[in-house]
């Protein structure tokens, strides 16, 4: 059976490192990282909060679902999401959040305002650090990435240095006997982003599509972070990193939940995503993809997935 890569970051010198990722991207897309200096207690505090959060009464959890700015921050409900060219709702709910900024900060006014639960007690501690660790991280491998596209390391981070990245903290709940016909957990879809840093879930599911259309399984667990690229990433390099098709399937077991927690890592609003030419003599010798910045881009995304108008 296909599997994607694993490395390890804290075994691996970085030149291998920066090698084996960029392949990794420019092949499927993904892959799994260990050693990626995540304390486990983090990532433990950050499911046992997420979990204690979606157990509260819906009641409640609406109280936190801010639609005058599209549910960018806070809670949005189960089934109000789909994938691009799937009316069916996902089977999910979600709560997401933000870089929490100082008044002073010049992108202070730029982003909304987190907002915080009051229960469970240590939220935002936990989601607010796990975010922070996450960014720190993704910079790390956008330098990777950078250089094995030949560009100096800061490249790719400066890029996404203030960006518009969000943490998800997802809750897939248990199935009941009324599932919309076509709906699935997670239909098959490519991420919007530039990379994306998915905290190993909680239960199985997560499929990615291999070269021949094929799903290859990945397998859940705490000790590593699944990374891949996005749509932006793969616009600005004409297809040479690769924005591969992933989902989430139903369980066997209907009455099982799944929690996960991606980091999606947006450049900022600003960044030409014009594919660059540099690249057009390791994918094709025209640009595949459209002349657009990452804000038109991401606006026009969450058109076609239900989250704004």
């Amino acid at each position: 059976m296909s599997r994607i890569p694993v490395l390890d970051l804290a075994t691996m010198s970085w030149d291998e490192f920066v090698s084996a990722s960029g392949k990794a991207l420019e092949d499927i897309g993904f892959y799994a990282l260990k050693g990626h200096g995540i304390p486990q207690v983090l990532i433990d505090s950050s499911y046992h909060v997420a979990a204690e959060f979606f157990k509260l009464t819906e009641e409640r959890k609406r109280t936190y679902e801010l639609t005058e700015i599209h549910r960018q921050r806070g809670y949005t409900p189960f089934g109000i999401e789909h994938a691009k060219d799937n009316p069916s709702p996902d089977l999910k709910e979600f709560w997401q959040t933000g870089r929490s900024l100082t008044e002073g900060h010049p992108s202070f006014a730029e982003f909304p305002k987190n907002v915080w639960p009051e229960i469970p007690a240590g939220f935002e501690n936990s989601i607010d650090d796990l975010y922070t660790r996450l960014e720190k991280l993704s910079h790390r491998l956008l330098s990777a990435a950078s250089e094995y596209l030949g560009k100096p390391s800061e490249w790719l981070p400066e890029m996404a240095r203030d960006g518009n990245t969000i943490l998800r903290v997802i809750h897939y709940p248990p199935l009941g006997d009324d599932v919309p016909d076509g709906a699935v957990r997670s239909a098959a879809h490519e991420d919007i982003n530039f990379i994306t840093l998915l905290v190993g879930s909680t239960a199985s599911g997560l499929q990615v599509m291999d070269h021949d259309g094929s799903w290859i399984d990945v397998e859940p667990g705490h000790d590593h972070i699944i990374v891949d690229s996005g749509d932006m990433l793969q616009n600005l390099t004409n297809g040479l990193f690769k924005s591969t098709t992933h989902r989430v399937i139903n369980p066997p077991a209907a009455r099982s939940d799944r929690y996960s927690m991606p980091l999606f890592v947006h450049p900022r609003n600003e960044i030409d995503l014009t594919p660059r030419g540099e690249f057009f003599d390791r994918t094709s010798p025209n640009p595949r993809y459209e002349s657009i910045t990452a804000g038109e881009y991401l606006h026009q995304r969450l058109v076609e997935i239900g989250l704004t108008s």
